[in-house]
């Protein structure tokens, strides 16, 4: 695995030769770099949550809440530190992203438009009838898109398989999972994660959106998922914790994860907030699914653009 990771890289006979971004390093922590790439993050970030508001209205309902919280791991990962090349989606060398929480895709489309693998305007005719964009990425449709997930449970076996076959044919990438919490309640991503210990797939990076919601409600009360890093490390995965909203300390955390493809996989447990940036959706369990009309959406564009500002108490 080379040792820097970045954006796109725009070049695709240069990505060839070198067999990754070419964009430089996360930049050191207090440096003028960080301090830049950390202000552009943060604007990307934004930009997920406020496109997930507007297609959310051409649908007509969406998942603003799963979005929202992921909406930092996605700008750190798309915009620094993830290897791909957007002019062509299937370079056998990129770094795979599987979205196993894959009703998040509302937030996932707009930063594969905006870093180029598909024209923005098509994002228009989002779950519209003969579009390509549904509520679920489909793989076979979207470039850009490594898997097509929905069902909850089995975005961490296809990754391990993933990971797998990196290693078997010798390919410098990473595979990068982001799994909901409450899809820790699944038996399945338990025998993925003995798996991944077991075959030492150093090469496989699984992150949890911890933001303590799913469908049902609270996802300890349906059934405790914690302690989620002793459990990981019971099957030989080397953890991290982190804020998931903290884009200088999301960004130390990707830029120490060691680079052998043979040793621990490593997991992420991003603490996150469902519904980040929105009063009315924070640690709320009625926004998994909404629809903002009227003054309401008005007023949620405007809460977003004011900024994040300083959590309330959660449950």
């Amino acid at each position: 695995m080379n040792a820097s990771h970045g954006v796109c890289c725009t070049d695709p006979d240069l990505a060839n030769q070198q067999q990754r971004s070419c964009n430089p390093m996360i930049p050191p922590r207090g440096t003028f770099e960080r301090r830049v790439q950390v202000e552009r993050l943060s604007d990307r970030a934004l930009f997920v949550r406020l496109e997930t508001v507007r297609l959310s209205r051409i649908a007509g309902a969406g998942h603003y809440t799963s979005s929202f919280s992921a909406a930092e791991l996605f700008a750190a990962l798309y915009y620094a530190v993830m290897n791909y090349n957007a002019a062509e989606s299937n370079w056998p060398d990129r770094d795979r992203f599987v979205l196993s929480k894959g009703h998040a895709a509302i937030g996932l489309y707009p930063v594969l438009a905006d870093v180029g693998f598909f024209d923005p305007s098509e994002l228009d005719t989002y779950t519209r009838l003969g579009s390509r964009f549904g509520d679920h990425p489909d793989m076979k449709k979207i470039p850009g898109i490594d898997f097509s997930s929905g069902s909850l449970g089995h975005g961490l076996s296809v990754s391990v398989g993933m990971a797998l076959a990196g290693r078997v044919e010798n390919r410098p990438y990473r595979t990068y999972c982001m799994l909901g919490d409450g899809e820790l309640h699944e038996g399945q991503i338990w025998e993925a994660a003995t798996a991944a210990g077991h075959y030492k797939l150093g090469n496989l990076v699984a992150i949890v959106d911890r933001n303590q919601l799913c469908i049902d409600g609270f996802t300890d009360d349906v059934m405790s998922v914690e302690p989620i890093e002793d459990r990981f490390r019971a099957f030989g995965w080397q953890t991290h914790r982190v804020d998931g909203h903290d884009l200088d300390a999301l960004l130390d955390v990707f830029a120490a994860l060691p680079n052998e493809s043979t040793g621990p996989p490593q997991l992420i447990v991003a603490d996150t907030v469902k519904g980040r940036g929105v009063r009315l959706m924070e640690f709320n369990p009625d926004w998994h699914v909404g629809n903002l009309v009227g003054a309401d959406y008005d007023n949620v564009i405007a809460e977003l653009k004011a900024g994040l500002r300083p959590l309330e108490a959660n449950k």
